[in-house]
């Protein structure tokens, strides 16, 4: 049995669209609202977040609030670090996805010498750089930190000293670059990523299933297969973005994107894969109830959230 506990990351710097910091209070509320006294069980550990950089001028424009995402990272992999040291499980609840970058450092950092898997559940791939970005948010970036990658043959912009020098900082953080191999991911249902992002892909031949064939296939089936490709790996590290779903259902993100899985497809998804043991920590992102209603999206999270960390109790 696994003791879990629950990290709190409100930060929302990276996102293009306010209000991702309220997605943990809502799924708390979701809890609630089912009567369920989840987050009673379980110690909760905030980290602080800097939000107060939403009030400020842009310094970077194509790495957005990239201080203050270095801050974030800083505080995330340092809190995700001494949790997995302590023989905890992280359960990661944050708001923009711009902290995964944090979370990976932090569960490289515990164990560096362990090949660490990503199972990336999300519509975006998230593999940005200042170089290539069209928007200059921080939250499509994550994975490129991760990888220590900058991918300069698409550079499309040109970056400014202090923004260079913080994006070599992000890459170095814990002082391990890269964290992760590009065999060591697997994409699932990403559908809306730009030609930057996909030349990656392409080069480094990174494993992406879609939405398509988790139907086609099976859940099982698809869990089995990510398993067997993230076979070399001591550890797996699952990352939930809620955009992943299709946008009749994820109203409530900031970036929703139409084809995406069912909620069904997304629960048991989580659910196979919690019950593995290489699994070392899972992380929900992006729920943002302002652009929501009824607070669906945070039930459909906390839904997925309570039947994973039930299986994962029991592994």
């Amino acid at each position: 049995m696994r003791n879990v506990k629950i990290i709190e990351v409100r930060s929302e710097i990276g996102a293009g669209t306010r209000g991702a910091s309220l997605g943990i209070d809502a799924i708390k509320v979701a809890a609630l609202d089912f009567m369920s006294s989840f987050f009673v069980h379980f110690p909760s550990e905030v980290v602080p977040d800097e939000n107060k950089l939403l009030y400020e001028p842009i310094a970077s424009p194509y790495a957005r609030r990239i201080q203050g995402v270095y801050t974030m990272y800083d505080r995330v992999s340092k809190c995700v670090s001494d949790t997995v040291r302590s023989g905890l499980f992280p359960l990661v609840l944050a708001g923009d996805h711009s902290s995964a970058g944090g979370t990976i450092a932090g569960l490289k950092m515990a164990k560096p010498k362990n090949k660490l898997g990503v199972v990336w559940i999300d519509a975006h791939a998230d593999l940005h750089t200042p170089y290539t970005t069209p928007s200059g948010n921080m939250h499509g970036m994550p994975l490129a930190t991760a990888l220590g990658e900058d991918n300069i043959e698409n550079q499309a912009h040109t970056l400014d000293p202090v923004t260079t020098d913080f994006w070599n900082k992000l890459k170095n953080i814990g002082k391990i670059n890269p964290k992760i191999n590009p065999e060591d991911i697997v994409f699932i249902a990403i559908r809306d990523f730009e030609k930057e992002e996909e030349a990656l892909i392409k080069k480094h031949g990174i494993k992406v299933i879609t939405v398509q064939e988790v139907r086609r296939k099976g859940v099982e089936n698809i869990v089995r297969q990510s398993f067997l490709h993230l076979s070399h790996c001591d550890d797996i590290y699952v990352s939930f973005d809620v955009d992943s779903l299709d946008n009749s259902i994820s109203r409530g993100t900031g970036t929703p994107v139409r084809n995406g899985l069912k909620e069904r497809e997304a629960e048991d998804l989580i659910a196979s894969f919690m019950q593995n043991h290489k699994i070392c920590c899972l992380e929900i992102a992006e729920v943002n109830p302002t652009l929501d209603k009824e607070n669906l999206m945070a039930e459909i999270a906390f839904n997925i959230l309570q039947r994973a960390v039930n299986l994962l109790l029991l592994n």
